[in-house]
């Protein structure tokens, strides 16, 4: 058994990964909510690829700094933080200009003002300081729970691969095995818009595959895990904590916005185009693999 684990790095990193999964999928599956155990049930899970790639590197005999700690050219970190942004506001500017979202939850920015004490002001004052502040010091906890999946896809699973395959094949491997990952919380919890799940599951596909293809160019091409913890973090904050609760539903919102909807799937397409037409940049070479 030892050596089938040894010899098979990618399929030891995923059964352990699953298994440890699996302990937290009943437990929120159980209660049927994301928010459950506090939210630490959601924690755990996003850090089970994490503790599942250091348990592998154990078993490998290889050392964990080679997972990609190395911060590289800051330009990429920026980039990084600035393409989620990108895809996030075109495709939310098309949902409100279209009318499947209206532009802006008034009852959300009245609960904004009065938690920050600024009643006085006007809303649009209101909504700036709040994308802003959130912008930027949202990342932080964004960033903490993000760090635990991307120690384990882009740390350890993407240079695994990519040592082996095309940065095409790496690309769709992981956005797959990275989607998959989140379909028992998304079929049996309340991690979904209340879709049929034929289309909530095609829509976060889809849109996952597409990030996985922008984050895989910007960690091969940066050498740095760094650039996936802020695309994911950047990916998170900006869909799930300011443009889709300042975003005023209507009956059929929840087929065009967030991760289930069908609008930022499309728009996260031409943008994982774009990178993957750009895909002869990447050198193998330079990126490490941890030994």
């Amino acid at each position: 058994m030892k050596y089938i684990f040894k010899n098979r790095p990618v399929f030891t990193f995923l059964f352990i990964t699953f298994a440890l999964s699996s302990i937290f999928y009943f437990l929120i599956i159980r209660t049927g909510k994301l928010e459950s155990g506090l939210s630490l049930y959601v924690t755990a899970l996003m850090w089970c690829p994490a503790i599942s790639a250091i348990i592998t590197l154990k078993i490998l005999g290889r050392k964990i700094s080679g997972l990609g700690w190395k911060w590289g050219k800051t330009k990429y970190q920026l980039w990084s933080y600035l393409v989620p942004l990108g895809y996030i506001f075109i495709g939310y500017m098309i949902i409100w200009l279209m009318g499947w979202g209206g532009f802006y939850n008034k009852v959300f920015v009245n609960e904004i003002a009065a938690s920050f004490g600024f009643e006085s002001l006007p809303n649009w004052m209101v909504i700036l300081f709040f994308v802003i502040l959130n912008g930027i010091f949202g990342m932080a906890g964004s960033a903490a729970n993000a760090l635990g999946e991307e120690i384990g896809w882009r740390g350890y699973l993407v240079p695994e691969l990519f040592s082996r395959f095309s940065y095409t094949k790496t690309s769709l491997i992981t956005g797959i095995i990275w989607a998959v990952w989140h379909f028992p919380i998304l079929l049996f919890a309340d991690y979904n818009s209340g879709t049929p799940a034929w289309f909530g599951l095609s829509c976060f596909s889809v849109l996952v595959i597409c990030v996985s293809f922008i984050a895989t160019w910007f960690r091969c091409k940066s050498n740095s895990l760094w650039t996936g913890l802020i695309i994911h973090s950047s990916h998170n904050l900006f869909i799930q904590g300011i443009f889709t609760p300042l975003t005023q539903k209507t009956d059929n919102s929840k087929y065009f916005i967030g991760e289930f909807g069908i609008v930022l799937p499309i728009v996260a397409f031409f943008f994982a185009l774009y990178f993957w037409r750009r895909r002869s940049e990447l050198n193998k070479m330079s990126v490490d693999v941890a030994n």
